[in-house]
């Protein structure tokens, strides 16, 4: 399954010219494309899709779609074992 999840940006780096950030996932962090949404800054949440952040999302939401998550199981299908 490929689902989009929200993440909350950790830093924000210039890559080969291309914004990319270390977002983190409830407790996987991962590094993200800001191509898609270059107005992102630390701290904001971000909705990834395939290592791409695809729109900006508020703090509550993005909370409350983790725990979801989390309670379906869905973020260890995504990413595997999340660190407790």
């Amino acid at each position: 399954m490929c689902l989009a999840v929200p993440g909350r940006i950790l830093r924000i780096a210039e890559a080969d010219g291309v914004p990319m950030a270390e977002v983190d996932f409830g407790g996987v962090r991962k590094s993200v494309c800001l191509q898609y949404v270059p107005d992102a800054t630390v701290g904001e949440y971000v909705v990834v899709h395939v290592g791409f952040a695809i729109q900006l999302l508020d703090e509550e939401s993005a909370r409350q779609t983790l725990v979801n998550f989390g309670k379906m199981g869905i973020l260890e299908e995504e990413f595997g074992e999340i660190p407790r």
